[in-house]
């Protein structure tokens, strides 16, 4: 593949807070490898005051962008010179695409949560069938937009802070029928689709974003996605399994949405099954 003289060395970045246990620099580095680029890709712990002079760095020459993660996928925004339908649409933005001294915001959470959620099974939705987001931050917007906009079903957004899951709502009348709701007052009996797209289980293995009451109020056959990772096996996972529920974690969603960022930065398009890979633990020796 032949490529600008910027991307010999090329470098990008996550900006996040927590940065740590992001799995995102061996993705890119199996898929920088696959392209046959040289290049780097660091997660770097970003605070919010930091924020702005790491994005006007993204601005050097040999850097490509940047992926953004909790808590910056909205506070970018106004940091960037231009942004892609989706990511004005959702409003939130978790790629930043260098083009020569630019810097656009791009949303490839909402396509990479669509393939994994097909790659997990996901079958035509039932009619009329809801759609149940947890959480009211960036990765729950690209849900919703993935709900009324993909799946063409209406959602319903439950947060611990119902006035964040009304303004949420709120924005998104514009693209279907969608309602902020406490878990009470949700009609999980409806729902073949619960995402989790809050931090929930992300810093405490043990905790939950939904009882499992509630969750035994799910039909049969309903999926639960969890946008966590790590672990590997949340506890929302495990208690939806018990149940007789599907459930799957995040790490489809990371590996497609990253796809699409590389692809964006190089024009490479390297295989999913290469950001897959990375993300397997290596086998005993």
């Amino acid at each position: 593949m032949t490529v600008p003289d910027r991307l010999k060395t090329p470098r990008a970045f996550l900006f996040a807070d927590p940065a740590a246990h992001s799995l995102s620099p061996r993705m890119h580095g199996a898929a920088f490898a696959h392209a046959g680029l040289r290049g780097t890709y660091e997660a770097r712990r970003v605070s919010a005051a930091e924020l702005p002079a790491a994005v006007a760095g993204l601005r050097a020459p040999d850097v490509l962008g940047a992926n953004l993660s909790l808590p910056h996928k909205e506070a970018a925004l106004p940091l960037l010179d231009s942004l892609s339908d989706a990511a004005r649409a959702i409003g939130a933005v978790n790629t930043v695409i260098h083009e020569t001294g630019q810097l656009r915001g791009e949303n490839t959470d909402a396509p990479g949560l669509l393939a994994a959620l097909r790659d997990a099974g996901l079958a035509e939705l039932p009619p009329g069938a809801p759609v149940v987001i947890l959480g009211a931050g960036g990765a729950a917007r690209a849900a919703a937009f993935v709900a009324l906009r993909d799946l063409r079903r209406p959602a319903w957004i439950v947060n611990r802070t119902l006035e964040r899951a009304q303004a949420l709502a709120d924005e998104f009348q514009a693209f279907g029928e969608v309602w902020a709701a406490s878990a009470g007052a949700t009609p999980w009996d409806a729902a073949p689709l619960v995402i989790n797209a809050s931090s929930a289980g992300l810093n405490d293995p043990g905790q939950t974003p939904l009882d499992a009451a509630l969750l035994a109020r799910l039909p049969a056959g309903a999926l639960v996605y969890d946008m966590v990772y790590k672990p590997a096996e949340t506890r929302l996972m495990r208690e939806a399994r018990a149940l007789g529920l599907s459930a799957d974690n995040g790490l489809g969603m990371l590996a497609h949405q990253a796809r699409l960022a590389f692809r964006a930065w190089t024009g490479a398009d390297v295989p999913a099954h290469v950001f897959l890979d990375a993300l397997r633990p290596p086998e005993p020796a």
